[in-house]
C-alpha cells in the first residue's frame, strides 16, 4: 500500500498502520472498499536573485570606496572590493555581489547611506 493520508512523520510506525487499518475496517462495514489516498507533491521554486550595483563615484576617493565596500558587504575581500571600484570606475558600473531581495535592498541602502551610489536589478 502506497503512503496515504496518515504518513505523518509525527506519528508512529506503529499509529499509521492502528489508522490503516481502523480506516479500512471501517471503509468495508460502510460497504465500501474505497480507500483515499493523497499524495503530497512539494515545488521548491528558488528565489529571484538581484545584483547589488555599485555606480561610478566621482566625489570619494578609491581609497574610502574600497574601505566602504568592505564594511557594508562583509564577504568581499580587499582584492574583491578593489576590482568592483575599479570596474565602477572604468565602465560606469561595478557589479558589488549577486543576492535574495532582502540583502540586496540592505547592502544597496547602506552604500548608499555612506554617499556611494548603489541600485538593485534582477539577475535574469
Amino acid at each position: 500500500m502506497k503512503e496515504s493520508y496518515f504518513s505523518n512523520k509525527l506519528l508512529s510506525s506503529e499509529i499509521r498502520e492502528n489508522f490503516r487499518m481502523l480506516f479500512y475496517v471501517n471503509a468495508v462495514s460502510a460497504g465500501t472498499t474505497t480507500v483515499i489516498e493523497k499524495e503530497t507533491k512539494r515545488i521548491v521554486k528558488p528565489s529571484p536573485r538581484y545584483k547589488v550595483l555599485l555606480h561610478n563615484d566621482p566625489v570619494n576617493t578609491m581609497e574610502y570606496v574600497v574601505l566602504t565596500l568592505r564594511e557594508v558587504v562583509p564577504q568581499l575581500s580587499e582584492q574583491d572590493a578593489l576590482a568592483v571600484m575599479l570596474e565602477a570606475h572604468n565602465t560606469g558600473i561595478g557589479l558589488v555581489i549577486i543576492c535574495d531581495i532582502e540583502p540586496a535592498e540592505f547592502y544597496s541602502e547602506r552604500l548608499n547611506s555612506k554617499g556611494l551610489t548603489s541600485t538593485i536589478e534582477k539577475e535574469n
